[in-house]
C-alpha cells in the first residue's frame, strides 16, 4: 500500500476564487465550442464544396466527350486548322463530330453551301471540281456508321479521296447534289498522331 502524496497548500497570498458562476460556464463552452467549429468546420467544409465542384466539372467533360454523333454548330478552329477542314462562311446545316485514338483521330463534318462555297471549299482543300467522280462513295462504311450518314438518298452523288503526305490529314469527301443550288457536302479527315 502507497501511502498518499501530501497536497499542495495553497498560497497564503492568493485570494480565495469564487465557485464559477454557470452562466459564465456556459459562455466559455459556447466559446470553446465556437472556436472548434471554426477550426475544423470551415476547413472541412470547403474540402466537401472544392470536392463536389471538381467532381462536377469530371461529369462534364464525360458528358462532353462522350457524346456520340453529330453536334450541330462549328468545329472549333483548332480542330478546323488541325484536320484542314475549311468552311464555306454561308454554310447552313453545318455539324461535326471527332474522335481520337492511339491510331487515327477524325473529324466528321456535314455542311450545306452554295455553289461559290463549294468550289472554294475545294480550293482551299487543294483540289477542284474535276477531281469529284459521279457516284464515288469515298467514305467508308465504318465511318457512315460511326455518325449514321447514308448516301442512298436522291443524288447525284459525287466524291472524291484527297490523300496527302504525313503529317497532312487525308480528306474524304462526297458531295450531294440533288439541291443543285445548295449541294450538301460531307467529309471524313483523318489524321495520324
Amino acid at each position: 500500500m502507497t501511502a498518499p502524496l501530501p497536497r499542495q497548500a495553497t498560497s497564503p497570498d492568493e485570494p480565495k476564487r469564487a465557485p464559477e458562476d454557470p452562466r459564465h460556464r456556459f459562455r466559455r463552452r459556447a466559446l470553446t465550442l465556437l472556436i472548434i467549429v471554426l477550426l475544423i468546420g470551415v476547413p472541412a467544409g470547403y474540402l466537401v464544396i472544392s470536392a463536389d465542384q471538381s467532381r462536377n466539372s469530371g461529369k462534364d467533360k464525360e458528358e462532353k466527350y462522350s457524346a456520340t454523333g453529330l453536334t450541330e454548330g462549328w468545329p472549333s478552329r483548332v480542330q478546323r486548322r488541325l484536320y484542314q477542314v475549311p468552311v464555306p462562311a454561308d454554310s447552313t446545316d453545318l455539324a461535326y463530330y471527332e474522335t481520337n485514338n492511339w491510331k487515327t483521330s477524325r473529324l466528321y463534318v456535314q455542311f450545306r453551301t452554295t455553289q461559290g462555297g463549294l468550289d472554294w471549299f475545294l480550293r482551299t482543300v487543294g483540289t477542284d471540281r474535276t477531281a469529284l467522280k459521279k457516284d464515288r462513295i469515298t467514305v467508308s462504311d465504318r465511318d457512315q456508321k460511326v455518325v449514321g450518314w447514308e448516301f442512298t438518298g436522291p443524288g447525284p452523288w459525287w466524291g472524291l479521296a484527297h490523300e496527302q503526305k504525313d503529317p497532312a490529314p487525308t480528306q474524304d469527301i462526297v458531295v450531294n447534289g440533288s439541291e443543285s443550288a445548295h449541294p450538301m457536302v460531307y467529309l471524313v479527315s483523318r489524321t495520324i498522331p
